[in-house]
């Protein structure tokens, strides 16, 4: 591991701008399921999809009982030695932003600022009137689910849903456009955790490669975009980049 953690040092050193990709590899040393491997969140569990919670209480009743009994995953862990070396990055003046294809929010409970983290999947830890955008703590909406509500918002009666993106809803905008404009503009983009299949977000290291940046990915296992990285790296998140900082 010494070697490689030489040569990503070695990148982020001579970088002035380094953009930060992770996915579910990142969180998984947190105890979070990633989505498609043998064990993972969809092998357990069929997406529902986002027309089909819009158009049926019992699938928006079916979501809200996975959220409050945790059936994903995707909330209450603590972040890991990566999470906390990417903000240890993102501090140091070295790492602009990072864009995560995660719905944890680990990146944030971490000490990156909010500001600074592109979520392009949303994020579960909350959620959002569908119609009117209002923010509500999830605690906040437990009671009505427990009384068999169907939970709308209080200021415009739109349907409230986790904050996260699911199948069939349209992406982010605002985030993805400034997901694109760091990735056009940074000139080392670094995935972590990201077998770099889900689309469009799988395009961000094609964008940064075609302005000229380099590319480093540290996954598990192959990508599809290994041929064209300028580093590749098989190793575990949290023990390679707590190695990289000490290089730093």
């Amino acid at each position: 591991m010494s070697e490689a953690a030489d040569a990503l040092a070695s990148l982020i050193s001579h970088a002035s701008r380094t953009v930060v990709f992770t996915g579910a590899g990142i969180s998984t040393e947190s105890g979070i399921p990633d989505f498609r491997s043998p064990g993972g969140v969809w092998s357990k569990m069929t997406p529902i999809y986002y027309q089909d919670f819009v158009a049926s209480r019992d699938k928006r009743r079916e979501a809200w009982t996975r959220v409050f009994n945790k059936t994903a995953g995707w909330t209450g862990a603590s972040p890991n030695a990566g999470h906390y070396a990417v903000a240890k990055l993102v501090s140091a003046g070295k790492v602009s932003s990072v864009i995560t294809q995660n719905v944890d929010n680990l990146h944030q409970d971490s000490g990156v600022p909010d500001e600074r983290v592109i979520e392009v999947h949303g994020n579960a830890s909350y959620a959002r009137c569908l119609k009117c955008g209002k923010r509500y703590e999830l605690e906040d909406l437990r009671p009505r689910w427990e009384a068999d509500e169907d939970i709308t918002c209080i200021f415009c009666t739109g349907l409230v849903k986790t904050a996260t993106i699911s199948f069939g809803q349209p992406m982010p905008e605002a985030e993805m456009n400034r997901a694109m404009e760091e990735a056009v503009t940074c000139d080392l983009f670094l995935v972590l955790g990201s077998s770099l299949v889900v689309y469009p977000a799988a395009e961000l290291p094609i964008m940064a490669k075609r302005a000229g940046a380099a590319v480093a990915i540290v996954n598990r296992e192959e990508t599809d975009h290994d041929t064209y990285a300028d580093l590749v790296l098989h190793d575990e998140i949290g023990p390679l980049m707590t190695n990289v900082l000490e290089r730093l």
